[in-house]
């Protein structure tokens, strides 16, 4: 299920929201919490299972495991030694978990093209949410460990925290130690639901309106020969694909904020108009803000950060985005986009800093998206070779400069890239903002209606409604 179709919009979400906030049998609102967060936690196994029945189970057993992982390392807080084998077997098995089902047929395929032999494998399918939940399970876990966080007592809101629906598909990648005090206590306002309700339709907006019209562009033209596309064609493509997984994912993640603040919780933001951007270190810092936190976090802080010299610092940043890429998905052309903003970012900020410094706004905001287009290449391929391939198309070594199709293209859709560009960039935000009160609501909620009525009148007229991120 997913939060753009009628069956989440007219059925699940509507009886989910009657049920969470149908009065309880005791007035104690310790009682009443618990009451939603069963509520909230039932509905979220139901809304998992709902496409893939099956691993329902394997969702129970990380709640079941990590639940009693997280308490048995808080009774062991005397005994360091012991509390640190409990913490290694916790990140192995969880990590087994993620591994033996996003990786396994990727290991097994690179043993036999380096080896020659033939192992056969059978491909299993991708869990969904599975990369997003395990960094949750483990942040909770290593907070724990840590001391940073008490061990949560309460299954139920344990189980809430690990399958919450809003964020369980797309993130945001929730840190417990973010949400700990919300599971207990956390209050509704009219306000705080009325901005729910806007932060969802605008993540409608820009999935359904947005990223799916655009989106059928880039399948258009990708899935001809790409070996063959005229330069400005390959360029339409990527712009495309730039657009649309910047609107499915932040449209997805506004969503899922949305949802959040209708049930009480506030979730932090993913994305900061990235398209805004006039450095990759700048970019990075508001796309996907949440996996980048978890990774500095988790990962580049406990390695030594910067704190260790030149040499130390380009390692670890090597070893964080080559994860990075290896966490959205088990490829080598991930792994290429990830070590691909590696090295840029080690260029930045050794080799490049002081010339980029000195470069104008304009140029350094150019240079920095056409740096970010050519990453989502290998983001977007099927393979390395893919990506390499339309690389080659859209510096000449394809077909012609510009063909019928690229002119058919341009024109088709030029207005609509205009406005979905300036749209992420912010301008309309900034144009919304300037108006205060009463009045700036009135024409949020009349345009927000329209929007929602315009989603509901695509998804029932059009079958073109993928999700991107289901692949990780």
């Amino acid at each position: 299920m997913v939060f753009s179709s009628a069956v989440f919009l007219f059925v699940f979400f509507p009886l989910m929201l009657v049920l969470y906030y149908l009065p309880g049998f005791s007035k104690d609102p310790q009682k009443d919490m618990a009451k939603k967060n069963l509520v909230l936690c039932l509905a979220s196994l139901i809304f998992y299972a709902w496409g893939e029945p099956v691993y329902i189970v394997l969702m129970l057993i990380s709640i079941f495991f990590n639940y009693n992982l997280g308490i048995d390392i808080e009774n062991h807080k005397n005994s360091r030694k012991k509390r640190k084998n409990l913490l290694i077997f916790g990140v192995i098995f969880n990590l087994f978990m993620l591994g033996f089902f996003k990786y396994s047929g990727f290991i097994v395929e690179n043993i036999n093209a380096v080896t020659g032999n033939k192992i056969e494998y059978e491909g299993l399918p991708l869990p969904v949410g599975i990369s997003f939940y395990t960094f949750q399970i483990l942040s909770y876990v290593i907070d724990v460990y840590k001391g940073e966080v008490k061990a949560q007592k309460n299954l139920v809101a344990f189980g809430a925290y690990i399958s919450m629906f809003p964020q369980l598909i797309a993130g945001p990648i929730v840190q417990y130690s973010d949400i700990e005090r919300q599971l207990t206590s956390r209050t509704v306002t009219i306000e705080k639901f009325y901005d729910g309700i806007i932060y969802f339709i605008r993540g409608l907006g820009k999935k359904v309106l947005f990223a799916n019209t655009i989106g059928s562009v880039y399948s258009q033209v990708i899935a001809e020969d790409i070996s063959s596309l005229s330069v400005l064609s390959s360029w339409i493509a990527v712009i495309c694909y730039t657009l649309q997984i910047y609107f499915d994912f932040s449209g997805y993640s506004d969503m899922a904020v949305g949802l959040g603040k209708m049930f009480g919780f506030e979730f932090v933001q993913n994305f900061n108009f990235p398209y805004k951007a006039t450095s990759i270190k700048d970019f990075w810092s508001r796309w996907h803000i949440s996996l980048s936190s978890w990774f500095r976090d988790y990962v580049y802080i406990p390695l030594g950060g910067n704190r260790k010299g030149t040499k130390r610092t380009i390692i670890n940043t090597f070893i964080v985005w080559s994860l990075t890429g290896l966490w959205h998905g088990a490829a080598w052309n991930f792994i290429a986009w990830g070590m691909f903003y590696g090295v840029l970012l080690i260029l930045e900020k050794y080799v490049l800093k002081d010339f980029l410094q000195k470069l104008p706004y304009a140029a350094k905001y150019i240079g920095t998206m056409i740096v970010v287009m050519i990453g989502w290449v290998f983001f977007s391929s099927a393979n390395l070779g893919d990506a390499m391939t339309l690389i080659g198309s859209m510096v000449g070594f394809g077909g012609s400069f510009i063909d019928a199709q690229a002119k058919y293209l341009f024109s088709e859709n030029i207005f609509l890239i205009l406005v979905m560009s300036l749209s992420a960039t912010g301008v309309f935000e900034t144009a919304g903002n300037l108006l205060h009160g009463t009045k700036k609501k009135i024409c949020y909620s009349v345009g927000y209606i329209a929007v929602f009525a315009l989603c509901i009148a695509y998804l029932i007229s059009e079958t073109y409604n993928p999700f991107l991120y289901f692949r990780f």
